[in-house]
Order: C-alpha cells, then structure tokens, then sequence
C-alpha cells in the first residue's frame, strides 16, 4: 500500500519533529515534508503533492486561517487537520478554521507532563482520523472539503434501509456527529423552523468549551434556541441541546417533565460524551417517540445507541456516504439496516420536519409539551 504523503506545517520546531517521529513511526503514512510558516507550506504543495496537510492555527506572519482559506482557493478537497490548543481562543479559531473547510482537528498537548505522554496523546488523536480522511475520497467526481459533492443541484433521493414503516409519531430527536460535525449541525440546524414542535438532544464529539462556543455559534444562526447543555435544566419543544465535552449527557422524567443531566461516568467507545449513553437514555425515557439521527463521524459510536432506540421502538436515520467527511458512525448504522432511511445531509432537515408533523394539528395547543404550556426555563449551573 502507498503511504499517505503527509505535510506538516507548523512554526515549532519542537512540534515539527514531534509530529514527524509520530507519523514516521506508522509504516502508513510518510512525512513528506515540513514547513514553520504557512507561506513556506503554499510553496511547497506542488512539489511534494501531500495527501493531507496538518496546519498549526497560531503562526507568525500567515497564520493558519490564512493559509487554509488560502489553500482552499486553489484545492477544494484535500484534507486539512488543524492543530489547535484548549483555550478559548483556540476553540474559536477551530470553529472558524472548520467553516473555513478544514476537515478536523486535533489538540495540543500541554506543556505540563511529559514528553511520551504528549506524544502518545498526539498518536492517539492524529493517526485514526489522517487514515480516515484520506480514505473518504469518492473513487470518481469533485469533492468539497465538506464531503458533499462540489457540483450538480441538491439532491432529494433518500436510500431505505429497512422496510417501509407507517409514519410513527416523534416526542424527541436526538442527534449523534463526529468528524464533520460542526459544519453538518450549521447546514441541518438552521433549516429547521422556529415552530419544530419537539426537542433536540445532540452529542458531538468535543473537548470542553469547543462545545460551549459551537452552541453559541450555532444559536446566533438558527431559529430554534440552541445551548449548551447546563444541569438540571427543562426540556422543552422547539430547544436544541447540546451535550458538553467532557460529561455524558442523558434525560429522565420528573412527572410530566423531561430533563436533562450530566454523568461523568466512564468513556464509551473512547468518548465523552457518548451517543450511545445519550441514545440509550432517551429511548428509556420517550420510547417509540425517539427519532435518533447519526450523521458524519468516526467509529462506530451510536451503533449500539440506535439498537437501543429501534428496541423501544422508536426509528433511525442516517447520513450517506456521499456527504458525509467520513462514513464511519452513520456507515455502521447503515450496513447493519438499523436506518429507516440513508440520506444525503442537504434533505435530512425536510425528512425530520416531516416526521416531527406526523400525527399533530398545527398550533399551540398540538402537543403536551408546547411552548404556550409550559413554564420558564429553569436551569441550575453545574459545578
């Protein structure tokens, strides 16, 4: 097999050879070249012809927004890792960075610990997803760095997966995203109205504060009201929930009501948070009324999660490979024929719009849980 040709830029030296040995050591993948700034790593995409460029964010001079933006007028498709640090500014030059077209991210180690733990930290975090994405091209057609198709109109065929269901009424959608996702959740949320009659409960795959700041990202773009998830805190129609990184988000009735809370239980399947955990959850508490939704990511968490639901009784979607970053969660779903249906991420917003109206009256007073009914908001800060 031909290595992955990989380039490094970074204006570290220090982080240049730490990467370098990294990758080097993986008989898959080829450093092919290096660069500390981001002028040095445009001048040198035609003459070492990498596979996938890793980007630190901070750099002097053409810092590694402008280099990607840069990049990215001249290749659509070639996959982007940027390397970020966890701070706050980091987190916000990720989220940019990923609108930007980057394909993922990885996080720096600290200067706290030591050296074979920063660099087994770095392994553990770049190597999957550089063998991930450079595996995801299409074998024929353009590609954005979105995964979806860079040509041609949107597209409206749906792929079923498992046999024809009656419409089922839907209490909850709950949403599953990894590798992608921040860019998939900007492109679904908003298409959805300010009248979406039922909640939303996601995981994405993040670090603390990466998902703070995605949520208020995503709340200044969307009619619907989207927040990082707090405990406890009210569910109610027409919110979007966001599970923090670093905590499990799940659900429980109290009476009538449904809340959310926040478990700091062991990882599952390598993550916290978990889509399994949170499917798991949702589907004890709103039964056949669960939609669950897996879209673009690594892995396979959300596999078991969706078994969970489709036991309830409730159904499944999932994205397609065609625009998906990388088809891994949404594909396991997919190949095991857990999904009603395999969809493209530009019609999945008409598909949960059309299920949630299943068996309601448009108006107030359609369901239990409208905002009309209900009381404010009441949400205690965690700890």
């Amino acid at each position: 097999m031909t290595p992955i040709r990989v380039l490094v830029v970074d204006d570290s030296t220090v982080v240049r050879r730490l990467v370098s040995s990294i990758l080097d050591g993986d008989p898959e993948i080829e450093v092919v070249a290096t660069a500390a700034t981001g002028r040095i790593a445009l001048a040198k995409l035609d003459q070492v012809n990498p596979d996938l460029v890793t980007l630190d964010i901070e750099m002097p001079d053409m810092d590694g927004l402008a280099t990607l933006a840069e990049l990215r007028r001249t290749n659509h498709k070639m996959p982007v890792i940027m390397f970020s640090t966890l701070t706050e500014l980091g987190a916000t030059s990720t989220l940019e960075a990923l609108s930007l077209g980057a394909s993922d991210y990885v996080t720096k180690p600290s200067n706290t610990g030591s050296q074979e733990a920063s660099a087994e930290r770095v392994r553990e975090q770049l190597i999957p997803k550089i063998k991930a994405l450079v595996k995801r091209a299409p074998s024929t057609g353009p590609r954005s760095p979105l995964g979806k198709a860079s040509t041609g109109p949107a597209r409206t065929a749906v792929t079923t997966a498992r046999p024809a269901a009656r419409p089922q009424h839907v209490d909850v959608v709950t949403i599953g995203v990894s590798t992608g996702g921040p860019n998939a959740l900007a492109a679904l949320l908003p298409r959805l109205p300010a009248d979406f009659p039922v909640p939303i409960l996601i995981v994405q795959h993040m670090p603390p504060m990466f998902t703070r700041l995605l949520a208020e990202r995503l709340d200044t773009t969307c009619a619907l009201s989207v927040r990082e998830a707090a405990e406890p805190s009210r569910i109610e129609p027409g919110q979007v929930w966001l599970a923090p990184g670093d905590y499990h988000l799940v659900v429980a009735r109290r009476g009538t009501e449904v809340w959310t809370d926040l478990e700091q239980g062991a990882p599952e399947n390598s993550c916290r948070p978990a889509v399994d955990v949170l499917f798991r959850s949702v589907a004890m508490t709103y039964g056949a009324g669960t939609l669950a939704v897996v879209l673009t990511g690594m892995g396979q968490d959300g596999l078991r999660g969706v078994e969970a639901v489709l036991a309830a009784g409730g159904r499944a979607l999932a994205q397609d490979e065609e625009t998906s970053v990388v088809w891994g969660m949404p594909g396991y779903v997919a190949r095991a024929g857990l999904a009603d249906r395999v969809l493209p991420l530009d019609v999945v917003a008409n598909e949960l719009t059309s299920r949630v109206a299943n068996g309601r009256r448009r108006g107030p007073t359609a369901h239990p849980f409208t905002r009309a009914a209900a009381s404010p908001l009441t949400e205690v800060g965690r700890t």
